[in-house]
């Protein structure tokens, strides 16, 4: 799917720019959309991510990694009650409360707008988005093309974090959630905050 065939384009656009994740307070209401959107078709079938049909597993909610190299495993093990999707949408009985991650470049965010479409379509009964979370890809500030790009591909979500560069993880470290930069720590508590808002939507 090309840029320009954004259904999300005009509203991005056209409404005032949303403050920074960062500066949101807990009671932050959703800036995109909080479910399937009629008459939006789906992804051609190679690209939509496979699904998986989860039994037995139960984490509060999925990180779901719309390409290879997201970082859906690294913000996992910030929270062991949550649980990376290995880039697949998890199908469960009960319904899925899922956060798409994706890297702050072109590629990874094409993909998060994929993810985002299928999503729309309504052809994921019981899965709720929670958002997208977008990962640097390198240190210091984004460029505006990718700022903007990101900003589009939000307004087909509830909602748009961006997680800063996490130098330690470059080397293959973890780190604990409290030494964390504050910027991440009050994302990873949004996060939180709008998965729980999500998973008592109604299915899709």
């Amino acid at each position: 799917m090309s840029i320009s065939k954004n259904r999300w384009m005009t509203f991005a656009e056209t409404v005032e720019e949303p403050p920074p994740a960062v500066e949101e307070t807990p009671a932050f209401a959703p800036v995109g959309a909080t479910r399937p959107q009629l008459s939006v078709p789906q992804p051609d079938a190679a690209d939509r991510l496979p699904h998986w049909n989860v039994s037995g597993i139960t984490p509060d909610y999925w990180w779901l990694g719309v390409h290879g190299g997201a970082g859906e495993t690294s913000l996992a093990r910030l929270d062991k009650n949550t649980r990376a999707a290995e880039h697949r949408w998890p199908i469960t009985a009960a319904g899925s409360t899922v956060v798409l991650v994706a890297r702050s470049n072109m590629s990874g965010l094409r993909a998060a707008q994929l993810a985002a479409t299928e999503w729309a379509s309504g052809s994921l009964p019981g899965t709720h988005i929670a958002g997208l979370v977008v990962l640097a890809d390198a240190p210091g500030r984004l460029p505006k093309e990718i700022r903007e790009f990101a900003r589009v591909i939000g307004g087909g979500v509830p909602h748009l974090w961006h997680f800063p560069w996490i130098e330690v993880w470059r080397f293959g470290h973890d780190v604990p959630p409290e030494d964390l930069p504050k910027e991440a720590r009050t994302v990873l508590d949004q996060v939180r905050i709008a998965t729980n808002t999500a998973a008592g939507l109604p299915a899709n």
